[in-house]
């Protein structure tokens, strides 16, 4: 049995987790633990306003404060290794800051590490993608803020689309919402198109996302399930979860 840890903001699209956990199968065990409301409350005032961008807080600050009690949740539950399931929730921080977080992050659970965002670097890498389209829930500025994140990954991003929704209002969207938010933001120049939002649900419509779109898509929660795998050497065919879980890349440059 792989046991995997997931710290999730506040109460949204977790319920994507055990969907893929089922769509999975195999040997796969998948431990969600909520990181406190209010703390999600402050960070979402502080993405609004770019406050975390360049200052004021440290990135090691959210360790402790807003995730230490759930690390030791996880660690209890056997988690082998532990995401925290926020993407704004690390590239507000920067690609240095961010790092810094994951570091304490691990060492605080004593297991490997990683974020959301760290996970859609990777999986872009992973299916050969060189340029990408944001499709953003955030507003325009915040969205910016992921692109550059991206970008000083080495990541070319032809087109970041802001749609503004607050994590209340997305995470009651249906596969129409989402489709229409991946259709605005998608760019005929791009490989794949990016959904970096925890709050959206999308474990159910990735296969209608990518046959509409005609190219991989990759979504908040699905990377960050596939960041845990690959965080424990784990690679799972699950064709239902889009390009990213097929066995090659579907992406050839």
């Amino acid at each position: 049995m792989t046991a995997l840890g997931f710290l999730y903001p506040g109460h949204h699209a977790e319920d994507d987790y055990p969907r893929m956990e089922q769509l999975l199968g195999s040997d796969i065990r998948v431990d969600v633990v909520h990181t406190d409301d209010a703390e999600e409350a402050r960070l979402a005032q502080a993405l609004t306003r770019g406050a975390l961008l360049g200052g004021g807080e440290r990135p090691e600050d959210g360790v402790p404060r807003l995730l230490a009690a759930g690390v030791e949740e996880l660690r209890l539950a056997g988690a082998e290794t532990v995401v925290w399931a926020s993407t704004g929730g690390s590239f507000v921080h920067g690609w240095e800051g961010a790092h810094e977080q994951v570091r304490a992050l691990a060492l605080a659970a004593g297991m490997p590490a990683s974020a959301t965002s760290f996970a859609f670097v990777h999986a872009v890498r992973e299916i050969g993608a060189r340029r990408v389209a944001v499709a953003a829930t955030y507003p325009d500025d915040v969205a910016e803020l992921f692109a550059g994140f991206l970008r000083a990954a080495g990541v070319e991003v032809v087109s970041v689309h802001g749609a503004g929704a607050t994590r209340d209002e997305v995470s009651t969207w249906g596969a129409r919402e989402v489709l229409a938010l991946a259709r605005e933001g998608d760019h005929p120049d791009a490989h794949a198109v990016l959904l970096p939002d925890t709050a959206l649900h999308t474990a159910a419509c990735l296969t209608e996302l990518e046959k509409v779109l005609i190219k991989p898509v990759l979504t908040a929660n699905q990377v960050t399930m596939w960041e845990a795998l690959r965080l424990v050497d784990r690679r799972v065919n699950a064709p239902t979860l889009g390009s990213l879980f097929t066995k090659e890349p579907v992406i050839q440059v």
